[in-house]
């Protein structure tokens, strides 16, 4: 079961809304090659916010995400496409239901 999460805010600039979510529809092929994130989703709120949502099995899942190669292109590119500093949570997960895989 997972255990462990990620939820991240973004907002965008004014006129940059399209390239925060083409950033984000890209990320998922880096996403794609972590083998300890179970389940990752890039959601549109409105025009300019928008978020990411990781779940893990393991502590150790979320921490290398969070040092990974979506975590530095998003932070390497923030001041040109946010409004503000991403808002990072890391809540715990308290029950889920997801495909079963390979490894589950």
């Amino acid at each position: 079961m997972t255990k462990f999460a990620l939820y991240v805010e973004l907002k965008a600039k004014p006129g940059r809304e399209e390239d925060v979510a083409a950033f984000l529809a890209g990320a998922r092929e880096l996403v794609m090659a972590e083998t300890g994130t179970v389940a990752w989703f890039a959601v549109r709120f409105d025009k300019a916010t928008f978020a990411i949502f990781d779940a893990f099995d393991v502590e150790s899942g979320r921490t290398a995400h969070l040092n990974g190669a979506v975590a530095a292109a998003l932070m390497a590119n923030a001041a040109e496409l946010l409004a503000a500093a991403p808002e990072i949570r890391q809540p715990s997960v308290l029950a889920d239901k997801l495909p079963a895989g390979p490894s589950r």
